[in-house]
């Protein structure tokens, strides 16, 4: 995990523009963009916080700063699954705030120009419909590609800042 989170962020800020960190979520492959990645590592310790919604697990002890971490597949309604040596923790950056995002596993880091990314589907917009950037045809398969922004509502975020 280590060596893949080194390679990762070790490039520049101007180089990550149109890459994405992808990963699987029950049956479907998502991406992040690279760019809201500071850091990625292996599960840790969780600490629960009282009175938080069911997807925030708690917060980490991460090199001396306190990060909330959030399970991606409880948010997405896809229920919990139990933390194995492939389960990582990627840390965002959330409207200023570090959170920890829980997944599965992580793929990799694909280059997904603008041109190749169709708007998401003018379905009903749903609970979890609002995370959704786009979707990127990558050959013939397609990534959901997340607004990173998004996953949390502000009053969610507060409650975070409030807890660590």
């Amino acid at each position: 995990m280590t060596d893949m989170s080194e390679r990762l962020l070790d490039a520049e800020e101007d180089t990550m523009e149109g890459k994405y960190l992808t990963f699987p979520l029950g049956d479907e492959e998502y991406g992040l963009e690279i760019r809201h990645v500071t850091e990625i590592v292996g599960i840790l310790r969780i600490t629960v916080v009282p009175d938080m919604p069911s997807f925030v697990r708690g917060v980490i002890n991460l090199r001396g700063k306190v990060i909330p971490v959030m399970d991606v597949r409880i948010r997405f309604g896809l229920g919990q699954k139990s933390y194995d040596d492939h389960t990582c923790i990627v840390v965002v950056n959330l409207s200023g705030v570090a959170v920890g995002l829980i997944f599965d596993t992580v793929s990799e880091v694909l280059s997904i120009s603008d041109d190749q990314i169709d708007p998401p589907p003018a379905v009903r917009k749903g609970e979890s419909s609002r995370f959704i950037k786009g979707l990127g045809k990558i050959g013939e398969s397609v990534k959901i590609l997340l607004d990173v922004q998004k996953l949390l509502y502000d009053e969610e975020i507060r409650r975070l800042e409030e807890a660590v």
